[in-house]
């Protein structure tokens, strides 16, 4: 019964989203570039379906970032593998790396 009626307040949110739309065609209403001011910085989270990803932006003034880096959360979930491998075998490593359900190509930086 709960699920229903969150259904029915997400269709009411919805509605009213649309409502608040501008006529006529969209795009033009929405900036194409966005220019924060010279050394402001920013840093997001996100949901990952593998954990948290974290972005950090340095700002010069102009429309690309002076600095960008992202922080992966396999290289979070890697950071415990010294841990999580003290006193096995090296062929347990494998099974480790995969128990941790990690991307090498994004810890590799």
């Amino acid at each position: 019964m709960v699920r229903i009626l969150e259904m029915g307040e997400s269709a009411k949110i919805v509605r009213q989203a649309l409502d608040a739309l501008p006529e006529g065609d969209v795009h033009k209403a929405i900036p194409k570039q966005v220019r924060p001011p010279k050394d402001a910085e920013c840093y997001f989270r996100s949901e990952n379906p593998r954990g948290e990803l974290g972005i950090y932006v340095i700002s010069d003034g102009s429309n690309t970032p002076y600095r960008c880096r992202v922080k992966s959360p396999c290289f979070t979930a890697m950071s415990a593998f010294n841990t999580l491998a003290r006193g096995h075998f090296v062929a347990d490593m494998i099974a480790i790396i995969g128990s941790i359900d990690i991307v090498l190509g994004e810890i590799d930086r």
